[in-house]
């Protein structure tokens, strides 16, 4: 049974709740799975708490390779599963995604579009493994226990932070990425522009302050697109709070790729930062709010940790 399972694929699908009979997403999907004779078995989340005791369940069950049918958060949830692992048999699993989110960040780093389900299927039937880094950011939580996250993108701290929770509140209200990030744009005048912080990255002390920070080990959904997820480093944009027009342009550099053009825009590359205070500000690890860590905390890298399907 274990050899049958080996060659199967396990895969989670996660539906979208904002769109109608999202079933039929998983139907096509379906049908091209059959059409390239491809082994698997199918679980589907019935919400986002559900995604790491499924994907447990396929790890400790055999599957050696995992495809994921979801967004940045379910990717997260899965590599999260995935580091609690034993090393040996973490090495001996490749995770795939085919895009179902609300924001797909990290499989539009490697090309891997929502709406071209087949070339998608094809790629991952090649198998082709790219070993890829995690970033992990180290807290203390309101009990006082030490507690860790891992991250394939970024983790944001400040204004965008509240930014993706409104955009992820805002897509499921409009379905549309673009009227989303309009609206939570909009939304956006009514909340705190600048937050008191104290940063430390590489030999530079920043105490000031701030309006938003990027660690990203990948682009970071636009603020760190230099950023690569397996040269062992992490890039960080610390945005200072621009004027009313400045900030303007920034939205619009953003879009176009250019945001490290921007005049309040201080990049940097390291392995570690120390978040000694932040005063206020919301955190959001790969798109997704989490609690706000209490007193300081770091946020790290660890290299190739993690077998992902790419494609060539």
């Amino acid at each position: 049974m274990n050899a049958e399972v080996n060659k199967r694929w396990g895969i989670l699908y996660c539906p979208k709740r904002d769109i109608f009979r999202p079933q039929k997403r998983w139907e096509k999907i379906e049908k091209i799975l059959n059409e390239r004779h491809i082994a698997f078995d199918k679980v589907q989340s019935e919400n986002s708490s559900s995604v790491e005791r499924l994907v447990t369940m396929m790890i400790n069950n055999g599957y050696k390779t995992i495809v994921i049918v979801g967004g940045d958060s379910a990717l997260n949830d899965a590599v999260n599963c995935l580091m609690q692992a034993p090393r040996e048999l973490r090495e001996s699993v490749a995770l795939g995604v085919i895009p179902n989110g609300v924001m797909n960040d990290f499989a539009r780093y490697w090309d891997i579009k929502e709406g071209e389900i087949e070339q998608t299927i094809d790629t991952l039937v090649k198998h082709r493994v790219r070993k890829v880094d995690l970033g992990c950011i180290r807290y203390m939580n309101r009990k006082g226990e030490r507690c860790h996250r891992y991250f394939l993108n970024c983790v944001n701290i400040g204004l965008i932070a509240s930014i993706m929770n409104l955009r992820r509140q805002t897509r499921r209200l409009f379905g549309s990425r673009t009227l989303s990030f309009t609206f939570s744009f909009l939304l956006m005048v009514f909340q705190r522009m600048e937050y008191k912080m104290n940063l430390k990255i590489n030999s530079d002390q920043i105490k000031r302050k701030v309006m938003t920070v990027c660690i990203g080990s990948a682009r970071g959904y636009g603020q760190t697109p230099n950023a690569v997820p397996y040269n062992g480093m992490l890039d960080v944009s610390v945005v200072y709070h621009p004027q009313v027009a400045q900030l303007i342009e920034g939205f619009y550099l953003l879009f176009t790729n250019k945001f490290l053009n921007h005049r309040s825009v201080h990049p940097y590359r390291t392995r570690e930062v120390v978040v000694q205070e932040a005063a206020h500000a919301l955190v959001s690890i790969d798109g997704r709010l989490m609690n706000t860590p209490e007193g300081s905390f770091k946020v790290g890298i660890e290299e190739e940790v993690i077998n992902f399907l790419i494609p060539e």
